[in-house]
């Protein structure tokens, strides 16, 4: 489909009156239709995987144009240049989600540039560091418990950062990781008590907020029926 005709598409499906909406969550992109994500899902089903395109919506900067662009891009076609040109487009945690949960982290570089970005200043930039270790957890199913310990220590150093969208992505991978199996959980339960240790507002909430769902009877029940996985080189 072509560029032209996706964004006429994109503009018909937008309802102005999301907007104000969207804001209330903390999305204030630069440019937004005021799309629903269900509108959004379909229209990227329809279009299926397309890389070349995915690429002319990104410079869109419409905040669907992106969205759309994380779903129909091909993550075997992704490079690290496009994937470091991108994070640094990021204006708003609704954009960073959707392109690290639906494309990033599907990418040959993904455990690389979690950690890289996890160690950056920026606040999206550190937000998509967390947010590939919460999805990798969930969508990598045959990854090893190594690759997720490697995160572990990343995940104390950035408890410290009081920024909202960074300590809800670090509270995020960290429960993420703890839900996969066993010893990941015991390991991030220790992770946690090692965060509210360090006894400052950020870290007591995220140590706090894990370990209440981690140590819940839903997620020791699932954990208990998961096999450790162990590491594949």
């Amino acid at each position: 489909m072509e560029l032209r005709k996706v964004m006429k598409r994109l503009q018909s499906l937008g309802r102005p009156g999301n907007i104000a909406g969207m804001a209330r969550f903390g999305i204030t992109p630069k440019k937004a239709f005021g799309i629903s994500a269900p509108d959004l899902h379909a229209l990227a089903k329809e279009i299926g995987t397309d890389q070349r395109l995915s690429l002319k919506l990104w410079e869109t900067e419409y905040l669907e144009a992106r969205a759309l662009a994380s779903l129909i891009g091909n993550p075997n076609e992704v490079t690290e240049a496009q994937m470091d040109r991108w994070v640094k487009d990021f204006d708003c945690w609704a954009v960073c989600d959707a392109c690290c949960s639906h494309l990033f982290d599907k990418t040959p570089m993904a455990y690389r540039k979690a950690v890289e970005w996890a160690r950056s200043d920026g606040e999206y930039v550190k937000r998509a560091g967390y947010v590939m270790m919460a999805t990798l957890a969930v969508h990598d199913k045959r990854a090893g418990d190594e690759k997720f310990l490697r995160f572990l220590p990343l995940i104390v150093q950035g408890a410290n950062d009081d920024r909202n969208y960074v300590k809800k992505a670090v509270n995020w991978a960290l429960r993420q990781i703890g839900k996969r199996n066993r010893k990941l959980n015991r390991l991030a339960i220790v992770t946690a008590k090692r965060i509210r240790r360090l006894d400052s507002r950020p870290p007591r909430w995220i140590a706090s907020d894990a370990l209440r769902e981690l140590r819940s009877s839903r997620v020791r029940r699932r954990v208990l029926s998961k096999k450790d996985v162990p590491s594949r080189k």
